[in-house]
């Protein structure tokens, strides 16, 4: 019998004690069995294990050699006899025998971890749900009021999954019972209900299972939820800011106090002991670095996304028309030629008259002139760098012009995704005004596409040129839906992606909509106050994060100013015949030090603007701008300053 088919026979004999498990991989919706899990999870805990197992054999080599070098430890109060020598028979037992503890104690680790992980999983997926999960609501009550059957709403929106989220996919596990096991509408929710691991769904399908089987009004009770999901959106972003705050003082002190104390300490210690540069190294080269990406990717768990959505449409290309006779011509297939170079050649030419256009769109298109730029750079300054022999003078020479080379990357990021922040920014302000208008121009009677004849007169600042542009769609033959979509298109961002798609879907079920148009007003203006929270709340750790890097500097400065100067002085002749730790002094690599020093404040600035970005804007692409200042400030500082 192989490893597999006893894995899935003791699965089989002993269901009870994998029902935990079985559920949250459900809930965690990792799409394998569970033999299948505990087989991989078997085999990665082997290769653990293995590893530290190496370890162990490595490690229980340097045993002998700790006992026979007189180092201190515990007192041996019992005067227990340690033998002098330890024999190569007895050392190698001793490797074997560590071997196998660190094999077994990180082979156990490694699956105690790996049957945790569905569950981690699973509360992560339920965050998610519970942020959306008022979206949702919204989009299902607009359907509803058009008079769409639940499982159309159902369909609808799994079929948004890419601008919904986790919650669409959860919806897609009812129209999937449906659809394919034969489950009636009642049961597939109720089958949702005992599986999604967010309670707020689960409540809202039981309930929703309350209004099916007792005939209420589903509009009412979806309308209801609306206004309710949408008050603890804000008791949820208060939480969220607690954490984020937790998070950001943990990073100051840890990562910035903590650092800084760590290089006076090792600075001063380097006078007496050599060991204390590669302790320094450590914390320059992997500790700030690795400390700032865990940081990062913690933040990056637990905030909101804010990246770009996508649509899919269905379109269907007509060859044939019953009424059209279709007639080949021959010779025509230079003329499609033509047509396509045009085609290409007006795509060029109006990339050179809007060279700037292509990059406030999309600032990751500034890459691909600004990275190549930059190695050209490098090489340049590689070719007719000198070729000095020592290692620290050529450092000195060539950090300098590595940090100009990622400036000359960043800073163009930096100014187009601000341009484009500021743009996307000002434009989603507006929404829930623009929003408001058309739900009472809607209200008095007129249609939808009436409503955006008489706004295009009005002013609402950068959004007045987006709904002349929607106009002129419409009036170019375009129908209300795919003028909002053009839109969404060009804006490409969540809140406004779900905006477009609830008015969309509830103009296509009904031509009154006030009261939807309402609902995404009020939902629009909700999410424009948890932003500005958000950013008021954050700005004082921005901030902080500012003052912070400025004592960091300032220590670094003092330090490269004032105490290495001083010992660089000192000979070797001025501690002549000493003996103990002073005999080490004037000897001491200065230059090394300094070196240290700069990088270790330039890594700092790096990673501290791109957490002040993340935290104050939830995006590292914000904080891009912050790296950039804090990496000039840092670069001007000691090239012109110390």
């Amino acid at each position: 019998m192989t490893l597999r088919e006893y894995i899935r026979s003791s699965v089989r004999k002993d269901p009870v004690r994998y029902n935990n498990l079985h559920s949250d991989m459900l809930s965690a919706r990792m799409g394998m069995t569970v033999g299948e899990y505990i087989l991989r999870s078997l085999i990665i805990s082997c290769l653990c294990g293995f590893l530290l197992g190496l370890t162990g054999y490595l490690f229980g080599g340097l045993i002998p050699g700790l006992l026979q070098g007189g180092h201190g430890g515990v007192y041996n109060i019992f005067n227990l006899q340690v033998p002098e020598t330890i024999s190569p028979v007895s050392g190698f037992y001793l490797q074997a025998v560590l071997a196998v503890i660190f094999f077994a104690a990180g082979t156990y680790a490694a699956y105690a971890l790996l049957m945790r992980l569905p569950s981690l999983r699973k509360k992560n997926r339920a965050v998610r749900i519970n942020m959306s999960l008022h979206n949702a609501v919204a989009y299902m009550y607009a359907m509803r009021r058009g008079g769409a059957q639940l499982t159309v709403i159902f369909r609808s929106l799994s079929d948004n999954s890419r601008i919904y989220g986790e919650i669409a996919l959860e919806f897609r596990q009812i129209v999937r019972d449906t659809d394919f096991f034969g489950y009636d509408i009642v049961s597939s929710i109720r089958h949702l209900s005992d599986k999604t691991p967010s309670e707020k769904l689960k409540d809202f399908l039981e309930d929703l299972l309350s209004v099916i089987e007792s005939g209420g009004n589903m509009t009412q009770f979806l309308g209801l939820r609306v206004r309710l999901y949408q008050d603890d959106a804000r008791f949820e972003q208060k939480q969220f800011l607690s954490l984020l705050s937790i998070i950001a003082e943990s990073y100051v002190t840890v990562f910035v106090a903590g650092p800084l104390f760590l290089i006076i300490i090792m600075v001063v210690m380097g006078m007496i002991s050599s060991g204390a540069i590669l302790q320094l190294t450590l914390i320059t080269y992997a500790i700030i670095p690795i400390g700032s990406l865990v940081f990062i990717l913690l933040l990056d768990l637990i905030s909101e996304k804010g990246e770009k959505t996508e649509r899919f449409i269905r379109s269907k290309v007509l060859n044939e028309y019953s009424d059209v006779r279709i007639e080949q011509r021959d010779g025509e297939e230079t003329l499609f030629a033509q047509l396509a170079k045009f085609d290409r050649l007006r795509n060029i030419v109006n990339y050179i008259r809007h060279p700037f256009e292509s990059f406030v769109r999309d600032a990751d298109h500034t890459l691909y002139i600004t990275v190549p730029i930059a190695l050209v750079y490098i090489i340049a300054t590689l070719f007719v760098t000198p070729r000095y022999t020592d290692i620290e003078l050529l450092i000195d020479v060539i950090d300098d012009h590595l940090i100009v080379a990622l400036l000359i990357i960043l800073i163009p990021y930096a100014v187009f995704y601000a341009l484009w922040a500021r743009k996307v920014l000002g434009i989603e302000a507006l929404i829930p005004d623009f929003l408001g208008r058309m739900a009472g121009i809607n209200q008095v009677g007129l249609t939808i596409a009436q409503a955006i004849t008489i706004m295009v007169n009005t002013n609402l600042g950068l959004l007045s040129y987006e709904i002349r542009r929607i106009k002129k769609d419409m009036e170019w033959g375009a129908n209300f839906s795919e003028a909002l979509m053009r839109f969404e298109e060009r804006v490409s961002t969540p809140s406004i992606a779900r905006t477009v798609t609830l008015i969309t879907k509830a103009s296509e079920m009904s031509g009154q909509i006030g009261e939807v148009l309402t609902i995404a007003s009020s939902d629009a203006k909700m999410s424009e106050i948890l932003k500005k929270e958000r950013r008021s709340e954050m700005f004082i750790y921005t901030g902080i994060v500012y003052l912070s890097f400025f004592v960091f500097l300032f220590v670094v400065a003092v330090l490269m100013t004032q105490f290495l100067p001083v010992l660089a002085n000192i000979s070797l002749n001025s501690f002549e015949g000493a003996a103990g730790p002073l005999a080490n002094i004037g000897t001491v690599p200065v230059i090394t030090f300094g070196r240290l020093l700069y990088h270790t404040c330039l890594i700092q600035a790096l990673f501290s603007g791109l957490i002040a970005g993340q935290m104050g804007e939830g995006s590292i692409g914000a904080g891009v701008k912050h790296s950039c200042v804090l990496l000039i400030i840092s670069l001007v500082t000691f090239n012109y300053i110390i």
